[in-house]
């Protein structure tokens, strides 16, 4: 988490993370080379090309949520962003599915006709925090 003021607060993709798919695209990328076969190669050639698909999109827009007192502003699509003014918000939630042995937790920011997904890889911080100083920062707008 990266934090501009009291009231102005942001989340980004953690370093960590975009190093390892880097790191993750390059090694794919010397395998397909050194894989010797058709298919092989295509495969690795694919996974590279996922790896750094994804890299690059942390490379481009690090920061998927900040807020402040006037709204909050989301990435949408690949790298684009999106300003929304709380009062199209029409909730902001943490939704948390169990499965079998895993659990999943995301962050839901909606407004009308839209709703935003995050995960604590996106936002490097747990949701149900961010859920709680997304709403905090709501109040004292409202207030």
């Amino acid at each position: 988490m990266q934090e501009r003021s009291a009231a102005s607060r942001s989340w980004r993709v953690p370093p960590a993370h975009t190093v390892l798919k880097c790191a993750a695209a390059v090694a794919a990328a010397v395998l397909a080379v050194l894989v010797g076969d058709g298919r092989g190669t295509l495969l690795a050639g694919v996974v590279a090309a996922g790896f750094a698909v994804l890299a690059v999109r942390d490379l481009a827009a690090p920061v998927r949520v900040a807020a402040d007192g006037e709204g909050v502003t989301v990435v949408a699509g690949y790298i684009g962003h999106r300003r929304l003014p709380w009062p199209e918000i029409t909730a902001v939630r943490v939704d948390e599915r169990r499965r079998l042995a895993s659990r999943t937790r995301l962050l839901e920011i909606q407004t009308g006709d839209d709703l935003y997904l995050f995960s604590s890889y996106d936002l490097g911080a747990d949701v149900y925090d961010v859920a709680d100083a997304l709403l905090a920062l709501r109040g004292t707008a409202a207030g």
